[in-house]
């Protein structure tokens, strides 16, 4: 039994298919497959369930499954830092987030840190969702997970670093494009472009709606905020998305953001195993993000949110 199998099984459990783990890790089915039997072979039991749509963890599976959520991780990162520590001041930092997280949270980040650290590498590993950040942030082998921040997560930290009022996006020229703001009412039985499913910003927009007593219709849905965004500007329909610095000024004439101030913020930030435990170039890493991110928030304050 290595430590590869146990992060590969990890992998299989959460992604319920050999395939996917084949090409993520960028290997043939079969060497997933051997991981596993050999997990198989050494504990005499079997530990996934092979069905036509992918495999599921047997009871065995389950069992193993728990106690490496709370210890692989941890040995996975402590190697890390081991190995950051012995190649000086290199190494490098992995953050899991959303697709379009570097381009409107940390492009100028990426770049600060890239210039004071030229011998450090940073990687990043996409997830659909904030949930899916924290899932692949316990499985070991990251640093850092990029959220939308919301109900606690066992085992996880989180820590706010900015917040993001709602707008609706909408072409210009729509009704409501130049209003100064956007209640309640002013939703009711419109057309929404659908945010992602199982985002947790998907999950606090239908609370808000549900419990202003407002129903809307959506026959279109995004895959993220900026899709959403982009269809609006298109004039396919109306999002309520979070102000996302990258889609104001000139460069876009034809869509608004026009603000909902009766919809709470959402808080966007950091996700860790254990801030304790962070190595020095991943929390250099995280603190330059937050830093830029006060210095955008401060920026965008001054400007017409359309």
């Amino acid at each position: 039994m290595t430590l590869d199998d146990l992060r590969v099984f990890m992998a299989v459990c959460r992604s319920g298919s050999l395939s996917a783990v084949a090409r993520d890790l960028a290997c043939a089915q079969p060497a997933v497959s051997q991981h596993v039997r050999r997990l198989e072979r050494e504990l005499g039991l079997a530990l996934v369930e092979r069905h036509p749509r992918g495999v599921i963890p047997t009871q065995a599976g389950h069992i193993l499954q728990a106690a490496l959520s709370d210890g692989l991780g941890s040995l996975d990162h402590a190697l890390r830092q081991l190995d950051a520590l012995a190649r000086g001041e290199g190494g490098s930092v992995r953050i899991t987030t959303g697709a379009t997280t570097v381009r409107h949270f940390m492009s100028a980040a990426v770049v600060d840190f890239r210039t004071r650290h030229p011998q450090a590498s940073l990687e990043f590993q996409t997830a659909n969702s904030s949930r899916g950040c924290c899932e692949a942030l316990a499985a070991g082998g990251l640093d850092l997970a990029w959220i939308t921040l919301g109900t606690p997560v066992r085992g996880i930290e989180q820590r706010p670093v900015v917040e993001l009022p709602w707008v609706l996006a909408v072409r210009a020229g729509d009704p409501l494009a130049d209003r100064p703001h956007i209640t309640p009412s002013d939703l009711e039985h419109i057309r929404l472009i659908g945010l992602p499913e199982n985002s947790t910003s998907r999950a606090r927009l239908d609370v808000w709606l549900g419990g202003s007593g407002v129903h809307v219709a959506s026959d279109t849905s995004a895959a993220d905020w900026d899709t959403a965004i982009l269809l609006a500007e298109l004039g396919i329909g109306h999002a309520v998305v979070p102000a996302l610095p990258g889609w104001r000024g000139p460069g876009h004439p034809d869509l608004r953001l026009v603000p909902i101030p009766d919809l709470p913020p959402l808080t966007a930030g950091w996700a860790v195993r254990r801030w304790d435990s962070l190595s020095p170039l991943a929390r250099t890493f995280a603190d330059t993000v937050a830093q830029h991110c006060t210095v955008l928030g401060d920026h965008a304050d001054t400007e017409s949110p359309a």
